[in-house]
């Protein structure tokens, strides 16, 4: 069975745990959040895109 899900819903749960069960600020989430945004919008963000579908792929086990 394939379960899909958006990635927006994950984040926002992993979010909520951290605010709820480990004591994070929601300002702290929404700081990152946002530094999130304006970071994928610079130079970095195709290196950090591929940097995580290598990752992904090593995971997986896809890798060659």
């Amino acid at each position: 069975m394939t379960v899909s899900l958006p990635l927006v819903l994950v984040l926002g749960l992993i979010a909520w745990g951290a605010v709820r069960f480990l004591g994070v600020r929601v300002w702290i989430v929404v700081v990152i959040a946002l530094f999130g945004f304006l970071l994928s919008r610079t130079f970095l963000a195709p290196a950090i895109d591929s940097g995580i579908r290598s990752g992904v792929d090593i995971v997986n086990g896809t890798r060659d």
